[in-house]
């Protein structure tokens, strides 16, 4: 089996980058940094993220798997102590798979020229520096309302505990093929109107944002940033591709939510 390293940065995950690459090499495993089938993020879940982002062109065939070196993270979920237990379920056990749905993005432009397609793991945010954004919203062909606000934030599952749980979003289970609209301070009175509600949409709807003034746009795709001038359109839905995470123990999701914003404590089950 192939496999690849991505480090935070820091002392601490470099020092464990170091030791997982040099047991593995000695399990005859290969390390492989442009064709991995296991990808491994030391660090939290912004350097899983990165790692996503830079295998997403394969990811029919590489799976990931996170060891957190801060908080516990949503994605990271092995410790540091258990580093030599994952080491040799890395190398003596064949790992399971479980998918989650992705966000995809297509950004066209109103110059006709050729369109940009991003896919996200946690989010795409829409924002504009330049006062509020304005969109007509058609959902699956049809003008559903006109949004007014600082923005919008569209989620997968897996990411609806990150910054769409902050802007009062629903925490959605990733087995759910679906992607959550959740407004950045809409306005709101006798003349502009929203939903005010967090959408769940799935995977046969598509979600069509046409801006209504002439802004330039702030839009993220995880923790990567463009600007874009001249915005015909913005289409949003559950892309056809999955991650897909390397699994030696189960580590439910909703265990997960528990030890990230209740407590540290809970029953074991199934994922």
């Amino acid at each position: 089996m192939k496999f690849s390293i991505l480090s935070k940065g820091d002392q601490k995950s470099n020092e464990i980058r170091s030791k997982i690459k040099n047991y593995l090499t000695e399990f005859q495993l290969e390390y492989n940094e442009d064709e991995p089938d296991l990808a491994i993020s030391v660090g939290g879940d912004g350097t899983l993220l990165e790692a996503f982002h830079t295998y997403v062109h394969r990811l029919d065939q590489t799976a990931f798997i996170g060891i957190h070196t801060g908080h516990l993270g949503f994605y990271a979920d092995w410790m540091p102590e258990e580093l030599e237990k994952l080491i040799i379920e890395i190398a003596r056990t064949p790992f399971q798979v479980v998918e989650y749905p992705l966000l995809e993005v297509t950004i066209r432009p109103k110059d006709g020229e050729e369109e940009d397609r991003y896919l996200a793991l946690n989010e795409c945010t829409i924002k504009t520096s330049e006062g509020s954004v304005v969109f007509d919203i058609e959902i699956k062909g049809d003008h559903f309302e006109t949004f007014r606000g600082d923005g919008l934030c569209i989620s997968t599952p897996s990411g609806s505990t990150a910054y769409n749980k902050a802007l009062g979003g629903a925490i959605l289970h990733p087995s759910l093929e679906a992607i959550q609209i959740a407004e950045m301070a809409s306005i709101n009175n006798r003349v502009f109107r929203t939903i005010g509600s967090p959408l769940i949409l799935p995977s046969h709807h598509t979600c069509l944002l046409k801006p209504l003034n002439d802004r330039s746009f702030l839009i993220t795709m995880d923790h990567i940033t463009r600007t874009y001038k001249d915005v015909k359109s913005i289409q949003c839905r559950v892309a056809t591709e999955k991650v897909r995470f390397a699994r030696f123990r189960p580590f439910p999701f909703w265990r997960r939510v528990h030890d990230s914003f209740v407590s540290d404590e809970y029953s074991h089950s199934k994922e």
